[in-house]
């Protein structure tokens, strides 16, 4: 029967990790997320830029449908996106709305509105669709454009 108890305490002293188990278990796992994570962040990085790239894609449709209603002519600057939206004063040519999502305006990925300039100083005969990028500073390298300069 001592010797049952013996064998008992030893497996009781045994049932936990060691401290070194812990430290080796931890450090597989940073270095598992040293190869992974760079990888996923950039992946991350280009969908934005891609999502971005849609929605300015499916604003200047949204803006061409607008333009067949109006003679060729896009909304004012002054006018804006909301145009799209809700008629401008005095607009009697109006069959919208032109955009699906019903009363919000499209966003870049990280949450900001998109720019808008008509008549544009990169496109002579449409609208300037721009994004400020992922810094978020308008005249960056990062900005994403409708006039060909984006990554």
């Amino acid at each position: 029967m001592q010797i049952q108890q013996r064998k008992t305490r030893r497996h009781e002293r045994r049932a936990g990790f060691t401290l070194m188990e812990v430290l080796l278990v931890l450090a597989i796992l940073g270095v598992l997320m040293a190869m992974v994570v760079p990888g996923l962040l950039g992946q991350q990085k280009q969908a934005n830029i891609d999502a971005t790239k849609v929605s300015i894609h499916s604003l200047e449709s949204a803006l061409k449908l607008y333009a067949l209603n109006h003679d060729g002519e896009y909304p004012s600057t002054g006018d804006g996106l909301q145009a799209l939206l809700t008629a401008p004063a005095n607009d009697t040519k109006w069959r919208g709305p032109y955009l699906d999502k019903g009363n919000s305006l499209p966003q870049d990925a990280w949450g900001n509105a998109l720019q808008y300039q008509y008549p544009g100083q990169h496109n002579t005969n449409g609208p300037d669709i721009s994004s400020w990028g992922p810094d978020k500073t308008a005249g960056t390298d990062d900005d994403i454009t409708n006039w060909g300069t984006s990554k």
